[in-house]
């Protein structure tokens, strides 16, 4: 995926890169960015593409008008509860998300609105999560009727604790950019205008650090969290770190007071 390039179109999620980010905006503005089944496989495709890209150090999700995004369309969820085995992937949304949370690079949720169901862990997945004055959230799932799948009740429990996860998915009521705030949702509250140049100026730091090191401290924290930490693996990835070009170059660059270049080798 080259510098500067734009890729996606009319009511599909949009994705520009330059200067190392990835920005990708979810653009069905109409629908306050409805996720449809199609979105989900061009979502999936997008964030493989970005782990395959070394070029990219940091990735942004956004949306497209007064909304972050209302989740995913009931009406495509209805339409595979009627179809039955036949419906397709059922977890598709939970693959999509998980996918994200699974990236090697550093990533911003800049939510330009309100976010609501699955949108929510959407944006959970995220590593930082920066809002707008005047947003709410919502998790509807037990006025709907439903009982969320185990990645994304686990991504609440361990971002926000036990009881923010009870009362969000219990008491199903909209809580506002403070309270969001307050439970941990989010990183920071900004004016709207101010949204992008936050994000921006927050990946640019992400993207600045060694790229090694940040995939694989971003691993590790994760797997702390989820209880699933692989002390071999994490060995592996330490070794490789210290042995690396970029840790020479850190090194180098402390001892002669400058900023470090860094090229993930």
């Amino acid at each position: 995926m080259p510098d500067a390039t734009e890729i996606g179109g009319p009511s599909v999620p949009i994705v520009s890169i330059a200067d190392g980010r990835a920005v990708v905006r979810l653009n069905r503005p109409a629908a306050h960015n409805r996720l449809e089944p199609a979105d989900l496989m061009e979502l999936h495709e997008i964030f493989v593409r970005v782990d395959a890209d070394p070029s990219i150090r940091a990735l942004i999700v956004t949306g497209t008008g007064p909304s972050f995004s209302s989740g995913f369309h009931l009406g495509a969820l209805a339409d595979r509860q009627a179809a039955g085995p036949e419906g397709g992937d059922r977890d598709a949304f939970a693959h999509t998300v998980d996918r994200l949370e699974r990236l090697r690079v550093p990533t911003i949720a800049a939510l330009n609105g309100g976010v609501y169901g699955g949108a929510t862990d959407l944006a959970l997945a995220c590593d930082f999560r920066i809002g707008v004055e005047g947003m709410l959230m919502h998790m509807p799932a037990a006025r709907l009727g439903i009982v969320y799948y185990a990645s994304g009740l686990r991504r609440y429990v361990t971002r926000l604790g036990i009881a923010a996860t009870k009362k969000l998915f219990l008491g199903a009521q909209p809580i506002d950019a403070d309270e969001m705030l307050r439970i941990g949702y989010l990183d920071e509250v900004v004016a709207p205008e101010h949204l992008m140049t936050r994000a921006v100026a927050l990946a640019t730091t992400l993207a600045a650090n060694a790229p090694l090191a940040v995939a694989g401290l971003k691993q590790a924290i994760d797997g702390i969290a989820a209880g699933t930490l692989d002390l071999e693996a994490l060995g592996a990835v330490r070794a490789r770190c210290a042995a690396s070009e970029d840790h020479a170059e850190a090194l180098k660059a402390w001892g002669e007071r400058r900023i470090p270049v860094f090229h993930g080798r």
